[in-house]
């Protein structure tokens, strides 16, 4: 089964963009972030006509994520990130598709830093380890992949020198992805390219595309059932080319089931 992960940055605006890429690439599962499209206007017949059923939690302007799949109708479990009534970012929705449990997150970015954006980044983040600690309880395969909003080692960091005061790279966001991973969970895009530069979003400005000035920011978590089922995986970077196209690049693995 073939997942990916994609911040559109608009899934209106850059549908297009999406719908190639969805022809292009083929995923069983893609799970979108940054929709940034309240709930009825999320493009559902486009994605039905691409030959994917989709769940999503849209939010007008910001946020919003999505789970698209080609492989049977995802099995929604929950819309929400637990731990906190108030907080109404659309920013978790999670689902079953074929026995497996996919999370898909957009993390807050939580600049400037510091601020109440940190704190609100930094209070997410405890929210999805306690998550993330009940999901891996339950002894099933699970997922949980999106923009995660850190960079986890200046490995993940063009120049990583000058990311030291921002939240994407703060010790506190660096500390808080680790502690998430130690439960047991692998960073599939890092076991596969262990030593390796892998970027999965370039800004705007200053042609960082261009020069190759990115960020990894865009993860896949594993659980320990899923680790020894991981084949392949990799970044659609030549999307991030495209005319019109959004500043994250898709991100997929395989696993075999």
């Amino acid at each position: 089964m073939k997942i990916a992960t994609y911040n559109v940055n608009g899934v209106n605006g850059r549908l297009p963009v999406l719908l190639r890429w969805l022809e292009e690439s083929k995923p069983d599962v893609a799970c979108l972030q940054e929709l940034k499209a309240p709930q009825e206007k999320f493009p559902e017949q486009a994605i039905k006509d691409a030959g994917y059923e989709a769940i999503w939690h849209g939010q007008k302007s910001w946020n919003g994520v999505a789970i698209l799949s080609r492989v049977g109708a995802p099995k929604e479990l929950r819309r929400e990130l637990p731990g906190d009534a108030e907080d109404l970012h659309s920013r978790y929705i999670e689902a079953e598709v074929n026995g497996v449990v996919i999370g898909c997150l957009y993390l807050p970015n939580g600049n400037p830093c510091p601020g109440p954006k940190f704190d609100y980044k930094l209070g997410w983040f405890e929210r999805l380890q306690l998550h993330a600690k009940m999901l891996l309880e339950q002894k099933i395969p699970v997922i949980l992949t999106g923009d995660y909003n850190v960079m986890p080692t200046e490995l993940d960091v063009y120049k990583p020198e000058k990311w030291v005061n921002d939240a994407l790279f703060r010790t506190e966001v660096r500390d808080a992805f680790e502690k998430l991973v130690a439960q047991g969970w692998t960073d599939a895009i890092r076991t596969l390219y262990p030593g390796e530069k892998v970027y999965t979003f370039w800004d705007y400005f200053r042609d960082a595309y261009g020069r190759n000035a990115g960020l990894r920011i865009d993860h896949f978590l594993l659980s320990p059932e899923l680790k020894d089922k991981l084949k392949s995986g990799g970044v659609d970077k030549e999307v991030r080319g495209w005319e019109k196209t959004s500043d994250h690049a898709p991100v997929w693995i395989e696993i075999g089931l």
